[in-house]
């Protein structure tokens, strides 16, 4: 059927249980699929809904993510970080959540007293206010998370490797210069060395310092592509990105207030900033199941920026972690077939190269003999 008429922008065709949208500009027919959009039928239906859909069926790691403040509020920079009383800063500038988290987790390491996700979250929220600050940390995960629970970065479960990815943006020399988000790296570092046992070796680190790999967009994509790649079920991975955070207006009708939520590379003026969406396909559903993935987002409307279908904000008010009203889980569906559709292909093209390979080598054998 499809061979008989061309495909045009808008036409549907349902083939083997599984729908196939034709997107504008594309040309080829719709049984090519590699040109194609492809998505569950689940995704196009109208009167389905958000509660229709799994995380877990979409989303395979587990993945929780502190942020500095909700989407609507900017997250400050400390200019002295002395009353945070960590153990031996980096500097005395730092961004304000990752330096109250910090105070947190090492309470936790130095008392050897647990705290549940809930206690972690109230505790940043009264550190940050009693030293004026207004945001509000939340936490969202992939999982409905009981807050109740103990709170961890690796957890009890972990048999594989610890592996970290860091990020610190000053934008040295450029406008709106930052002074505390390599501090912050270095004082993550030092933690997750020290406290929790991660290997030097196993950690990333990114920043506009001329001394680290520079935190380019192009960068930082290869870095999220190397962290889900080399991370498989059993590891704790570790994300940190302190810098500046934006939004930008909405391309693909995702975001109920309009706006993508973005982190800002240190050339952003060529390369763009990077959307929400683009960390959720390079990162978040990228990552195996079976990983543990904690992130920290201490950048200006961080609320949501990795598209997580839970949500708990430590306002004093909220006391369970419940699903967030605005999460799209259809769209996240819709990007988990994107991820398998490129999966599908990979391997072929895989074998298709070796095949290459193989075929000029014996040419070139062939040939030199001759």
């Amino acid at each position: 059927y499809c061979k008989k008429s061309p495909a045009k922008a808008g036409d549907t065709y349902i083939i083997k249980h599984h729908l196939f949208t034709c997107e504008e500009g594309q040309k080829t027919e719709a049984l090519r699929l590699i040109q194609i959009r492809f998505v569950s039928i689940m995704t196009k239906k109208s009167n389905s809904s958000s509660t229709d859909v799994d995380p877990s069926a979409i989303i395979p790691a587990t993945v929780h993510m502190i942020s500095g403040c909700e989407d609507r509020q900017t997250s400050a920079d400390v200019t002295n970080v002395d009353a945070f009383s960590l153990p031996d800063p980096a500097g005395r500038a730092g961004g304000a959540c990752t330096s109250a988290l910090l105070k947190v987790l090492y309470y936790i390491s130095r008392s050897k007293t647990p705290l549940s996700f809930v206690d972690v979250l109230m505790n940043m929220r009264g550190i940050l206010s009693e030293e004026s600050f207004s945001q509000i940390p939340q936490l969202t995960s992939s999982r409905l998370l009981n807050v109740s629970d103990a709170f961890y970065i690796v957890p009890p479960t972990c048999t594989g490797t610890k592996r970290a990815l860091l990020i610190g943006i000053n934008y040295v020399g450029q406008s709106g210069e930052l002074s505390g988000c390599h501090n912050d790296v270095l004082n993550i570092k030092e933690y997750l060395i020290d406290v929790l046992g991660f290997k030097e070796k196993n950690i990333t680190v990114l920043m506009d310092d001329n001394e680290s790999e520079r935190p380019t967009g192009s960068n930082i994509i290869d870095a999220f592509k190397d962290l889900a790649s080399l991370s498989k079920s059993g590891d704790a991975v570790y994300f940190h990105y302190s810098g500046h955070g934006g939004k930008l207006r909405d391309l693909n009708g995702d975001e109920k207030d309009g706006y993508d939520e973005t982190v800002i590379p240190v050339d952003y003026d060529t390369y763009g900033q990077i959307r929400d969406d683009t960390l959720y396909k390079k990162l978040i559903g990228a990552m195996r199941s079976g990983v543990n993935l904690t992130c920290v987002m201490d950048c200006c409307h961080s609320g949501t920026v990795l598209d997580l279908p839970y949500k708990f904000v430590a306002n004093g008010s909220t006391t369970e972690m419940t699903l967030d009203d605005d999460a799209n889980l259809n769209l996240l569906q819709e990007f988990a077939a994107d991820l398998e559709l490129e999966g599908r292909w990979l391997l072929p093209c895989i074998g298709v190269l070796l095949l290459m390979a193989l075929i000029a080598i014996v040419l070139w054998l062939f040939l030199g003999r001759a």
